[in-house]
């Protein structure tokens, strides 16, 4: 694949999965933004994890610099893109990766830690992305990834606030993927599973040493290619990679007279049948089938 002139950020990549990306992208030729929290003014220094990450990216002959802001900050995610197309003239890529855990059941959770984790994980994204966007229309290239997780598809017991964010990532993912088709940006979620220090005694210890990032980095290199898809989420873990997708059932038309909840419970196997399944571009194409479909059984529609 072809990375030659393309210029990166990736958010939280002072160690785990941002620094895997980070460094399999500098490999590819991909100037490098390395991204990790640090002091308000964003002042990188040589002790921090982001900076030894992009010493590292140099040392190897790449090009990167570390930028350490909190995400949260959208003024200071502002500057950081500006100093980026300051020296490089442009943005790229985007790898929204910066993640924070804050684990409790929902009955002892508190309400601040929903809103840590909701702002550093679905707000960070938003600002990050909010902030290179008008230079990716400009340019009429630009690849954007959100870091989902399975626990944002599927559930994860003393999740919620980190589920409700990673969900949140894949409609915003859906949406900008639909914004940004005509304007040559494509949007992407990667759901990884990763032995990290967010991950750190949750997973058995015989297995950690086959989630490693750096078997995940692949499938984030595909997803802000030339050659990538949109709108797609790639779950990874351990070298295997898989798609995830939203999809409905093909439904079942309910006559004005038989809509009640009794009708539905009567024929929930028919409602329920994922058999033939549809996956659906957008809101508005839901909308335009449920109409299709009530239009042909009621004659509405010749």
């Amino acid at each position: 694949m072809n990375f030659e002139g393309r210029v990166a950020v990736v958010t939280g990549a002072g160690g785990g999965l941002g620094r895997a990306h980070a460094m399999a992208l500098a490999e590819r030729g991909v100037k490098v933004v390395v991204n990790d929290m640090g002091s308000p003014s964003g002042e990188s220094t040589g002790r921090s994890a982001a900076a030894q990450v992009a010493a590292e990216i140099r040392a190897a002959g790449g090009e990167a610099f570390a930028h350490l802001c909190d995400v949260t900050d959208a003024e200071a995610v502002e500057k950081m893109i500006g100093e980026t197309l300051a020296r490089w003239g442009r943005v790229d890529i985007l790898i929204n990766n910066a993640g924070v855990l804050r684990d409790k059941s929902f009955a002892k959770i508190r309400l601040d830690h929903v809103r840590q984790v909701v702002d550093v994980h679905l707000m960070g994204s938003v600002h990050c992305t909010k902030a290179v966007w008008p230079h990716m229309v400009e340019q009429g290239y630009g690849r954007v990834l959100m870091t989902t997780s399975a626990s944002g598809i599927y559930g994860n017991f003393g999740q919620s606030n980190y589920g409700a964010a990673k969900s949140g990532l894949v409609g915003l993912m859906n949406v900008l993927a639909i914004e940004g088709e005509r304007k040559g940006i494509r949007v992407n979620a990667l759901a990884p599973t990763a032995a990290t220090q967010m991950t750190e005694g949750l997973i058995d210890e015989r297995i950690l040493g086959l989630l490693t990032p750096e078997s995940i980095a692949p499938g984030a290199l595909f997803l802000v290619s030339e050659q990538a898809p949109t709108k797609t989420i790639l779950a990874a873990g351990a070298g295997v990679f898989a798609v995830a997708q939203m999809k409905e059932s093909a439904g079942v038309y309910l006559a004005e007279g038989d809509r009640s909840p009794e009708t539905i419970a009567e024929r929930w196997a028919e409602i329920s049948d994922m058999s033939a399944p549809v996956v659906t571009a957008s809101a508005f194409d839901q909308t335009k089938r449920y109409a299709a479909m009530a239009g042909t059984e009621t004659g509405a529609v010749p």
